[in-house]
């Protein structure tokens, strides 16, 4: 009973967490574009992500965003072994764009909205002494929706915050810069023909469809996918007309068409 009593509560935190992450601290824009725009991002930063996911996009000519937390570099984590520093200046080398994560993968309901803005600037301050010059320009909140005053400290610092995949959704008319939909691509791994169909209205719609994972593997974790099946997504979405860009470039570019 009491543990019935306690997963009940927590699904009315986890429900109540995601219609404020939605409704509350927004910063609003509308997409306005003539061509639809997919981007594909990682969390986490496996090495894998970059090593099988980066080599991937690179034979389509596209690039991708990766989210790191720089305190987790050179770690073992659930998605496998965790970027190194010449993983990051390969990154960069390549054209990938690179994302804030927090300095200490926080969670982003559990963690005060101060204590998360001082993970991102210790995210930011070890980024410039790692690669003096370089600067993350977009946010992925990690784990879950975020706080509503999460929202409004981390909104302060970038382009534009990424949300996570509970809302499995691209962005069309009003989107929120401060938490933008996300579709993580290991929920449908089993099931590519739904990850196609929303490529398709995502397109129909002129969209922005914004794909994230984890490791892309052979052998992948809960919270990844295997290379064939990401490579028939970059596929399938670069044929679809869609233009595919980095989530920094895209919000950039959607913004300055605002109106």
């Amino acid at each position: 009973m009491e543990a019935a009593v306690r997963n009940y509560w927590t699904s009315v935190r986890g429900r109540l967490a995601r219609e404020s992450a939605r409704l509350l601290c927004r910063r609003p824009f509308r997409i306005n574009t003539q061509v639809a725009v997919i981007s594909f991002s990682f969390d986490d930063f496996p090495r894998s992500a970059l090593l099988a996911g980066g080599r991937i996009l690179g034979r389509y000519g596209a690039r991708g965003t990766y989210y790191a937390s720089l305190g987790l570099m050179g770690k073992q984590g659930p998605p496998g072994p965790m970027f190194l520093l010449e993983d990051l200046r390969r990154l960069l080398d390549q054209g990938h764009d690179l994302g804030c994560h927090t300095f200490g993968h926080c969670h982003s309901l559990n963690t005060p909205p101060a204590a998360f803005e001082r993970s991102v600037i210790e995210n930011q301050l070890a980024l410039g002494q790692l690669l003096p010059g370089a600067s993350f320009r977009t946010l992925a909140y990690p784990i879950s929706p975020p706080r509503p005053g999460t929202k409004r400290r981390a909104g302060r610092h970038f382009l534009c915050c990424r949300g996570g995949g509970r809302f499995q959704a691209f962005n069309d008319g009003v989107a929120d810069l401060n938490c933008l939909s996300a579709f993580f691509l290991e929920k449908s791994r089993d099931n590519p023909d739904a990850v196609k169909a929303l490529i398709d209205r995502n397109v129909s719609a002129r969209g922005w469809l914004i794909f994230a994972t984890h490791d892309v593997s052979d052998s992948p974790s809960p919270y990844g996918c295997t290379p064939r099946f990401f490579e028939d997504v970059v596929h399938y979405a670069v044929n679809s007309g869609a233009r595919i860009l980095p989530v920094a470039q895209a919000c950039e570019e959607l913004t300055r068409k605002r109106g």
